[in-house]
């Protein structure tokens, strides 16, 4: 065993004397010996080395354990993946907005590739009678009652800074909204001349940082904030209290990772650490939150603003409602993200164990504005793996009125999921900030992708509406979905999940645990609950 494990090392050790005892014969050339001289020095070195234990005892042939670790994501897409196979989305779906991001044809040929008996298999209820829509165009009115609400289309561009995304990145998802009049959220990352270049509408988040609008601290600057909210271009306002992917936890933009462009934008200084705090300095409430909020409309001149959450403790997404109806302070929208959201960066810890699952999150948002009676006034997005037109009308049906999706925008640029966006080596120039490998992503051509995944998701959606025998997305609801419990089983997702009705909250009728056991201990003065 001492012997095979160390033979490369042997044999190159070996080679190399033969060779260069040649060479000193001038029976060959000095250049014969290089090669194996190279290995001998390289398997001397890892006898040496003490950080890795497969070199010590493999010397030479152990690099090839790191070499095809290396690559092992892209041999199994590229050479072992089944078109169900692929974390965290599948080949299947992959392809789908590959697809309809070129216009290519998106049918399937022979029937479905799901097993239909499987658990949790669900599908949308057709009908008999399938109506006629006029138009894939299907729109939400955020802030109604507001000096400048927004009409909002159902499948917008989620959440992406720049800064986490390429400047072509950002140029060219912003051009396919312009085009497609669709919205695109700025991300935490604030407003950068390439949001500007083409017009598309904005969704300006605003997080713990308050990039774009700070002061020299980090706190909150009304007179830059006002200067830049009161850009036409920017539709409504987005106060993100947590995303999906990384809940609870702050971030950190590394000094070497700022440059210039990404200092202006987000109004940080060169050679120093950009720090996203885990909180908020400007409240620390759920009635300082809704203060904010108020304060925030009427410096942005009356335009819709609302929240973003990842929903962790129930108590306190319901002291945030007990405040607003203290306050009578109401947010225009609240966005929904779910824990399988995505982010360019995490731990796993985060990513696989906090955070609610959109699913859940979503459904208690929705019943607790029901449940007080002020669900007509604040719209709900939703983000999480949202990707097909399904996606979208199964959200819509459990609650939401419109939907975001970043990693199907990102797949439309052609994003191939190499799961690289942290390194700065993102192979498509989607995730990065090198100058060289972002050019390779052409800003006409994939804007034109970003708009015909777009239009060619809301159009499948709306065959999907239609199937259904409804007049708009609006009419969907949970009844429309029907999932497999097991192999004999199904039932409506009015029955598999728990809904309220209005004003239960308001008259006591909690009706379920959750709302039982947390409703009574949640406190507009304070996110802590009143044990």
């Amino acid at each position: 065993m001492w012997a095979n494990r160390y033979l490369a090392f042997w044999a190159a050790l070996v080679l190399t004397a033969i060779l260069l005892a040649l060479a000193a014969s001038h029976q060959l050339g000095w250049g014969w010996g290089l090669i194996p001289l190279a290995l001998t020095a390289v398997g001397l070195h890892d006898l040496l080395q003490k950080r890795h234990a497969v070199l010590r005892n493999y010397p030479i042939i152990g690099h090839f354990r790191f070499m095809f670790e290396a690559i092992r994501p892209e041999l199994r897409q590229y050479f072992f993946e089944d078109e169900m196979d692929g974390r965290p989305f599948s080949r299947k779906k992959r392809s789908i907005v590959y697809q309809r991001a070129k216009a290519e044809v998106d049918s399937r040929p022979f029937g479905t590739e799901l097993d239909m008996q499987q658990a949790g298999h669900e599908w949308i209820g057709h009908s008999l009678s399938p109506t006629k829509i006029a138009s894939h165009d299907f729109r939400v009115i955020v802030g109604a009652n507001r000096a400048q609400p927004y009409s909002m289309s159902v499948f917008n561009v989620s959440a992406m800074s720049f800064g986490s995304l390429s400047a072509n990145a950002i140029r060219a998802l912003n051009q396919g909204a312009k085009k497609g009049n669709f919205a695109h959220d700025t991300g935490e990352g604030s407003v950068s001349e390439y949001h500007r270049e083409f017009g598309g509408d904005l969704v300006w988040q605003i997080a713990s940082g308050y990039f774009g609008c700070r002061n020299a601290d980090g706190s909150f600057n009304d007179e830059k904030f006002t200067a830049q909210a009161q850009s036409p271009q920017i539709k409504m306002i987005e106060v993100k209290l947590s995303q999906g992917a990384k809940p609870g936890h702050g971030g950190v933009l590394p000094a070497a990772k700022i440059t210039p462009e990404i200092a202006a934008t987000r109004g940080i200084p060169m050679g120093v650490d950009c720090i996203s705090p885990a909180v908020h300095s400007s409240f620390s409430t759920p009635i300082g939150l809704l203060e904010f909020i108020e304060k925030l409309r009427g410096l942005s001149g009356g335009k819709p603003v609302g929240i973003k959450l990842c929903v962790g403790h129930p108590w306190e997404f319901f002291g945030i409602a007990k405040a607003m109806l203290k306050t009578g302070i109401v947010p225009d929208f609240i966005t929904v993200d779910g824990s399988e959201g995505g982010t360019g960066a995490a731990p796993l810890e985060f990513v696989d164990h906090v955070g609610m699952p959109l699913q859940e999150g979503l459904v208690m948002v929705h019943n607790t504005l029901v449940g007080i009676g002020l669900r007509d006034k604040v719209k709900i997005g939703a983000s999480g793996k949202i990707i097909t037109a399904f996606d979208v009308a199964r959200t819509l049906a459990l609650g939401a009125d419109w939907c975001n999706s970043a990693r199907g925008f990102m797949f439309a640029l052609g994003c191939i999921q190499s799961q690289s966006c942290h390194t700065d080596r993102c192979p498509t120039g989607v995730a990065t900030q090198n100058a060289d490998r972002a050019r390779a992503l052409v800003v006409p051509d994939k804007a034109e992708r970003v708009f015909r995944f777009h239009q060619s998701t809301l159009h499948a959606l709306q065959e999907l509406v239609q199937a259904a025998g409804l007049p708009h997305t609006s009419a969907l609801r949970p009844h429309h979905i029907v999932r497999r419990i097991n192999d004999h089983e199904i039932q409506l997702m009015s029955n598999v999940l728990k809904y309220l009705q209005p004003n239960d909250l308001l008259d006591g009728n909690y009706r379920y645990r959750v709302y039982e056991k947390f409703w009574p201990i949640a406190r507009a003065e304070s996110f802590h609950p009143e044990f």
